[in-house]
């Protein structure tokens, strides 16, 4: 049977990508806040989608430069001190939001961690259904 390239996923226009991703972003946190202990909001349901464009923001313009200076701790870890990058940016946008007057608060560095792990979980899940990110599967077969 002839591999057939899987169909390609919808084209957007940009502004309509950028739109989803930051809906997408503003539910994982949604979500973060029901399901984390120790994460915190009151305050008009639109100051979420603040605190997912200061989280996005953060994540587009240190996260390379973090990722770049704990370059070896990421590669001794396998990748899991990313967690702990997640966690500090979502930390410094709880700061952030405080100096916006968003109440928007995470009590200590184990709710952050949860809180960004729930949040990159949950976007990754609502970006497949949302078509935004394509699974492909590949089915190995042993050689005959």
């Amino acid at each position: 049977m002839q591999n057939q390239p899987s169909p390609a996923a919808p084209q957007r226009p940009p502004w309509l990508q950028l739109i989803l991703r930051w809906a997408i972003s503003s539910l994982a946190i949604f979500a973060a806040i029901l399901l984390v202990p120790g994460i915190e909001f009151s305050g008009p349901g639109w100051h979420i989608g603040v605190v997912a464009l200061v989280f996005g923001l953060l994540n587009a313009l240190l996260r390379p430069l973090i990722y770049l200076l704990t370059c070896p701790l990421v590669i001794l870890t396998l990748g899991l001190f990313g967690l702990v990058i997640n966690a500090v940016l979502l930390g410094l946008t709880s700061a952030l939001a405080d100096q916006l007057g968003i109440s928007f608060h995470i009590d200590g560095f184990w709710p952050a961690f949860w809180g960004g792990l729930v949040i990159s979980l949950v976007s990754t899940l609502l970006s497949i259904l949302a078509g935004d990110t394509q699974v492909h599967v590949v089915r190995v077969r042993p050689p005959q």
